[in-house]
């Protein structure tokens, strides 16, 4: 089996190139991989080569597949494992095998990434549990499983304390108040999915230094539709203002019960403690690019008002299972984390741009032969392509998000590789 993959040798040394896959094993699955969500991960890995963790010291003779958040079809199940895959499934890989060399899909194997068209997922991911089966409408929300599984994660990582019995709650205060701190990017888009579809907040509060950024994530999860989900979401600017931690106590009544910082700021980190009520959950989400960060935070608050501080990073397949479930009940909207769609021959230029960010997610077709295109411009490229065109009725029909429809459209009328 021939496959087409783009391919790491070096550090930023990306190449895209057809070759054939071994034969398949026994405790093997051959999947088709039809999207994969471009990571900053994965730019990490690139820069860095072999000097990254996950990255083995020998991709220059041997080069590993990049992308892990991916998602495809199963087409071939290896004998011994017959009786627990079918082909025709769709399926999604969990890349955190947990493994003590750190060696995972997407960073460190030659036959198995999310950026190609097939795919042989090895003995280790089905034994470890992190081939998830996925039963919903399209694979680009299975791509972004991922992600929000991190995001989950840190949900359960929060937790409150009844001081008259010292019972410990895990998650989000139900019915609470949420704020995330520079959260107008995709993380933090995917946090306000889960606030509402997952952990049932009544308020949550996003900030952000750019107003560019809020405004887009306005169109993204809009205030009016949290509303009817039963949920107060509030959108704020705090570049301009006196006292960002005063202004946040207002809006939320006395202070917030849980509060996620997005962005590795020794500052929002103080902000986050002087905003919270008592017993309230600080998670540091964001991780610093630096070994040695260091902050402050009112210890006497930690004391008597049993400020909680937690950090998480990363997810278990029960994570993705969790999500995956949130899907397919459609009770969380993945769409709303996605701002460009790419076809293979593009990721190399969408990962090296990843040194000054912009947009949000950006899922790759891997079989498709296609330019890096945000959403936003599909209105203007379809004033000469068809295509583009139907794209952009099927979008702006979905209060501009990418869907199902739109992805189905594509792949049955996008020119092919």
């Amino acid at each position: 089996m021939k496959t087409n993959a783009v391919r790491l040798y070096g550090a930023n040394d990306l190449r895209i190139e057809s070759f054939e896959l071994p034969e398949l094993g026994a405790n093997e699955v051959l999947m088709r991989v039809v999207t994969d969500s471009v990571c900053t991960s994965t730019y990490k890995a690139v820069i860095q080569g072999p000097m990254h963790k996950r990255v083995p010291n020998n991709i220059a003779e041997n080069p590993i597949v990049v992308g892990h958040e991916m998602c495809g079809e199963i087409v071939q199940v290896g004998s011994a494992v017959a009786d627990k895959w079918k082909v025709g499934s769709r399926a999604v890989i969990q890349p955190a095998l947990k493994l003590e060399n750190c060696y995972d899909p997407g960073y460190s194997y030659a036959y198995i990434g999310g950026n190609m068209t097939y795919a042989i997922v090895p003995e280790v991911v089905l034994e470890r549990g992190c081939l998830l089966p996925y039963g919903g409408d399209s694979f680009y929300e299975a791509s972004l499983t991922e992600p929000l599984a991190c995001i989950i994660r840190a949900f359960k990582g929060l937790y409150h304390t009844d001081y008259e019995t010292y019972e410990r709650t895990d998650g989000a205060k139900k019915g609470g108040k949420l704020a995330i701190l520079g959260g107008a990017g995709p993380m933090g888009l995917g946090a306000i999915e889960l606030a509402i579809g997952y952990a049932g907040c009544s308020q949550v509060v996003v900030t952000d230094l750019s107003e560019e950024r809020l405004e887009y994530a306005r169109t993204k999860c809009n205030p009016e539709n949290a509303k009817a989900r039963g949920c107060d979401l509030v959108y704020l600017n705090t570049s301009g203002l006196e006292d960002p931690a005063q202004k946040l106590i207002e809006l939320s009544d006395g202070g917030f019960d849980d509060v996620f910082v997005m962005v590795p700021v020794a500052g929002l980190m103080t902000m986050a403690e002087k905003i919270c009520r008592e017993d309230g959950c600080i998670n540091f989400f964001a991780g610093p690019p630096v070994h040695d960060l260091q902050g402050s935070l009112n210890l006497y608050r930690v004391h008597y008002d049993g400020i909680h501080l937690v950090g998480t990073a990363g997810s278990i397949p029960q994570d993705m299972i969790d999500v995956i479930d949130l899907i397919e009940k459609k009770a969380i909207n993945p769409g709303v984390m996605v701002s460009h769609v790419l076809g293979m021959n593009c990721v190399p230029e969408a990962i090296f741009a990843m040194a000054k960010p912009s947009g949000c997610k950006k899922i790759c077709y891997n079989e498709l032969d296609i330019p890096i295109v945000a959403l936003s411009d599909f209105e203007k490229l379809g004033k000469t392509d068809p295509m583009w065109a139907k794209l952009d009725e099927i979008v702006k029909a979905n209060n501009g998000l990418w869907c199902a429809e739109a992805e189905k459209y594509l792949l049955e009328n996008a020119p092919r590789r």
